[in-house]
C-alpha cells in the first residue's frame, strides 16, 4: 500500500510539473532606411501616428504618401 501511494504522489508531482514553457514573444525595433522622395514631390508629415510596431512614412507613386509595413502592405487598403 505503502509503494502504490508512493508512486501514484510521484506521478503527481510529475503530472504537476510538466508541462510546456511559454516565452513572451520578443519585440524586434525595426530599422528603415529613410526615405526620399522622387525630385519635384513635396514632403508631407504624417498626419497620424503610427498604426503599429513596423510601419514606416513612405511614398507611394500613386496614392502619395502614407505608412506602410514590409508584411502587411499599405495601411488602410492600399496595394
Amino acid at each position: 500500500m505503502i509503494r502504490i501511494a508512493g508512486l501514484l504522489s510521484a506521478a503527481a508531482v510529475v503530472v504537476a510539473v510538466s508541462g510546456c514553457v511559454v516565452t513572451p514573444p520578443s519585440v524586434r525595433p525595426v530599422y528603415a532606411a529613410p526615405v526620399a522622395p522622387p525630385p519635384g514631390v513635396v514632403y508631407v508629415e504624417p498626419a497620424y501616428a503610427s498604426p503599429g510596431v513596423g510601419y514606416a512614412w513612405a511614398y507611394h507613386p500613386h496614392y502619395g504618401w502614407g505608412w506602410h509595413h514590409p508584411q502587411y502592405g499599405w495601411h488602410r487598403g492600399w496595394r
